[in-house]
């Protein structure tokens, strides 16, 4: 498993509303926000469900993770997702823990878990 996920009883546009109050709650900010179903429609002429991948970054957290491991910028920011499917609604983010496992960097991984508290209780509070 390299993402954790929750269904959640709330509208797409709502989901996404308060995605981004408890990312900021947790000293998030949201750097990118790729519509899925928008660029799949533009680029492709293809229909899909809502889809948006927000990219989160806590500044405090990256800037340790980048004194820990200079080139982790890679895997940065961390991407958080409001899906709709065959009318429910779900927000996920990738694991940190798991996405930094195959660093060999045990200041970078104790980083990683603090970081993957914060997007769970994200997720926990929408």
């Amino acid at each position: 498993m390299y993402g954790y996920k929750k269904t959640v009883n709330r509208g797409y546009e709502e989901a996404v509303r308060k995605t981004k109050e408890e990312l900021q709650k947790e000293g998030f900010g949201v750097l990118t926000e790729i519509d899925v179903r928008a660029t799949l429609k533009k680029k492709l002429g293809v229909d899909f469900d809502n889809y948006l991948i927000l990219g989160a970054c806590n500044p405090p957290f990256a800037h340790k993770a980048l004194q820990a491991e200079r080139d982790i910028g890679l895997m940065l920011p961390c991407n958080v997702v409001v899906a709709e499917h065959e009318g429910r609604t779900s927000v996920s983010a990738i694991l940190p823990s798991v996405a930094m496992s195959m660093i060999e960097n045990e200041e970078l991984k104790s980083i990683a878990v603090t970081v993957e508290e914060k997007l769970k209780k994200v997720i926990d509070s929408v």
